[in-house]
């Protein structure tokens, strides 16, 4: 099975366009292609209980880890740097490679 090729790379600024965190801008920090995902910085943030434990004799005390989780990859839509706008994507084919081009004003999006 092939992995699906996204318009969302890692780097990139996305807007959320729906769920609670709507309206939030953030950059890309991990695209997980095959659960259709992408972790956004500051978006989605989880909170996680640890356990105390002990290592090497030494008790490390418990604490609360916050971390971004995944959100869908339909849910986020990629802000071209010229527009400032949440914007969709075309691709055009220059010497066998893909590039990515904002829908709305043409420019090249990296």
């Amino acid at each position: 099975m092939t992995q699906p090729k996204f318009k969302i790379r890692k780097g990139d600024l996305v807007e959320v366009i729906t769920g609670k965190d709507k309206g939030k801008r953030g950059e890309v920090i991990r695209v997980l292609p095959r659960e259709a995902r992408v972790v956004v910085q500051g978006v989605n943030i989880r909170k996680k209980h640890q356990r105390r434990y002990t290592v090497g004799g030494q008790t490390m005390a418990g604490r609360i880890i916050e971390f971004e989780a995944p959100i869908h990859i339909s849910n986020v839509m990629l802000v071209c740097p010229q527009c400032n706008r949440p914007v969709r994507v075309a691709i055009r084919r220059e010497d066998g490679k893909r590039i990515r081009v904002c829908k709305r004003c043409g420019n090249e999006l990296g």
